[in-house]
């Protein structure tokens, strides 16, 4: 056992972490102003942006994927144009992983982040419009800094989501060692031919580095509810 785990190749994991960063801190900056402007509207089509931002939640992965491939892909007027103007292929490569992960973690950055918006005072928002401060001034200076159990939650959620997806990311990158075989396309393929000490090995970190993820947020929340931050 301790020889396989010598042997074992952790660029998946590698991979999966440099995948997951990426990809929240693009989403924090999609996501931040996005959650905000959800928690203060009251028009009349905040329901339908809200179902577009959830609806990775509820779709699965392939159908999801399957669209993601297809937008990206050589024959899309997209695909088409980063091809032929930079160079770039977006699917089955690193760049296309990045894009498909920023549409199948979308959710997971801006529902904690919109809740926590909502939680707020609403008396200390209008003090600070009051106060001369414009609606970013107020995002950024009033409102995330109130809402940090809430800002935790969507980045340590978002990175956990990203690095265990599996199906969209089968879908989109494929299995290129190096640049796309992320850690859950390496346990499939380790089942695959049939190889179970290693898929055991690798499942076996992604369960305690879940664990502990979710651990670090519950500690981290409660210790601010006991604050008062």
């Amino acid at each position: 056992m301790f020889e396989t785990l010598l042997s074992l190749d952790m660029t998946p994991f590698a991979l999966s972490f440099k995948l997951a960063l990426i990809t929240t801190l693009i989403l924090f900056v999609i996501a931040l102003p996005l959650a905000w402007w959800l928690s203060q509207t009251t028009s009349k089509v905040k329901p339908y942006f809200e179902t577009l931002t959830a609806l990775p939640i509820v779709l699965p992965p392939s159908v999801l994927g399957f669209y993601i491939l297809f937008a990206l892909s050589q024959n899309s007027p997209l695909g088409a144009f980063f091809e032929e103007s930079f160079g770039i292929k977006l699917v089955f490569n690193f760049t296309g992983l990045v894009i498909a992960s920023c549409f199948y973690s979308l959710p997971f950055m801006v529902q904690p982040l919109q809740s926590g918006f909502e939680a707020l005072n609403k008396n200390m928002i209008e003090a600070s419009y009051i106060c001369g401060k414009s609606k970013t001034q107020t995002l950024l200076f009033v409102a995330l800094p109130n809402a940090k159990a809430a800002l935790i939650s969507a980045l340590v959620i978002t990175f956990a989501h990203t690095v265990g997806e599996f199906g969209v990311v089968l879908m989109v990158g494929g299995s290129i060692p190096g640049e796309t075989k992320v850690a859950s396309v390496a346990i499939y393929e380790a089942v695959e031919i049939m190889n179970y000490t290693q898929a055991h090995i690798y499942s076996a970190i992604m369960v305690v580095l879940s664990f502990l993820t979710l651990l670090g947020v519950y500690l981290i929340n409660g210790r601010m509810k006991r604050v008062g931050v």
